[in-house]
């Protein structure tokens, strides 16, 4: 059956985005079969062990100098309490179904600064004004596995990269994924630096609690289970909810989650585009996983679920917010599956763009 369903789904598919999805899989294996073949020739652990941490060691000091680049630029500037900085995580391997959100960074930067619109928000800040909004880069996440780097330790290099853009005040991370496992090392970066938890509003389609789906702990699926489980966040708000199970909702009784699904959205609207959150800890952090919307404005996601919210919900919902930003996430635009005009990415663009004016002040 399984075999068939494969077959099917590849008829449907255009050779182009079939030789992308092989790709995909080829380069998710490099690192495994690299570590491979070392192990096969003997090569000494300590050996392996060291490149690695070299490897690691440059990334990070890349993200530093980076960061403190533009914290310098900003602060020279002067006036900006808080700053937006992107820092890129192109990892697709904890997705469970496709892995292309691993390529999207370079294409949602692509279609911020494309041209077809101009650089200021609905809000009226002005994006090429490095005060609300800078770049530091990506985290070389697919180098960093070609040396058979595993995700205990690449999630730890990626809440050490987050913990870099918050020393450089005023910057405060939004990072582009990536797949949802991000979320998780993310959150944890900006609860620790900042002392303590935070509130988390999460829209998407998915709740993405599973304790660990499909046997991996670091699943996009479960990333929330261990945001929760390590007391990251006092409230976990998750909107725009419609793929839920048993485990999901036992999950966010578990945890105490507040979970508001699409089926009584015009019930909740009210509530939910007049949300006040983050007193009494350390601050808000939003996570938009792009499938939350419904696939007429965003068809490229991995996991398609129709009934989702539009977008002018979810910028209804972002500019009403009353709460202090102190980092955000958008994650699994999959561009293998996006239109050909690149019209979701033009959608999680204008996401990031609205989230950056939302965070700066």
């Amino acid at each position: 059956m399984h075999r068939l369903l494969s077959l099917g789904l590849c008829n449907l598919l255009s050779p182009s985005i079939l030789a992308r999805v092989s790709a995909m899989s080829i380069i998710g294996r490099r690192g495994i079969h690299f570590l491979h073949k070392l192990n096969a020739e003997n090569v000494p652990g300590a050996l392996i062990e060291h490149g690695q941490s070299r490897l690691i060691d440059a990334s990070l000091t890349l993200i530093r100098e980076s960061a403190k680049l533009r914290g310098e630029l900003v602060r020279a500037l002067g006036g900006a309490v808080a700053s937006t900085s992107l820092l890129g995580v192109p990892l697709g391997h904890n997705s469970s179904f496709l892995q292309g959100p691993a390529f999207a960074p370079p294409r949602i930067r692509e279609a911020i600064w494309c041209g077809s619109t101009n650089s200021t928000t609905e809000e009226g800040k002005e994006l090429r004004d490095p005060r609300v909004l800078t770049d530091v880069g990506d985290i070389p996440v697919q180098e960093i596995r070609d040396c058979g780097v595993e995700d205990d330790r690449l999630m730890n290099v990626i809440s050490e990269s987050v913990k870099l853009v918050m020393e450089q005040d005023p910057l405060r991370p939004l990072v582009l994924g990536g797949d949802h496992s991000i979320s998780y090392p993310v959150v944890r970066a900006v609860s620790e630096k900042l002392g303590g938890p935070v509130d988390i509003l999460h829209l998407d389609a998915h709740p993405d609690i599973y304790d660990a789906f499909e046997g991996n702990v670091y699943s996009h699926a479960s990333s929330f289970a261990r945001i929760m489980e390590g007391g990251y966040a006092r409230r976990l708000l998750q909107v725009g909810i419609r793929s839920i199970n048993i485990e999901g909702r036992e999950q966010g009784k578990r945890f105490g989650v507040e979970q508001y699904e699409m089926r009584t959205f015009s019930r909740d609207r009210h509530f939910l585009e007049n949300l006040k959150l983050g007193e009494g800890v350390k601050g808000v952090y939003i996570s938009i996983d792009v499938d939350c919307l419904d696939p007429a404005f965003a068809p490229g996601v991995s996991h398609i679920e129709p009934g989702g919210l539009s977008f002018r919900d979810v910028l209804n919902i972002l500019h009403n917010l009353q709460g202090d930003i102190v980092a955000a996430d958008v994650v699994e635009f999959n561009p293998q599956r996006d239109t050909v005009d690149g019209m979701t990415a033009m959608v999680a663009a204008k996401l990031v763009r609205e989230l950056a004016a939302k965070i700066s002040k």
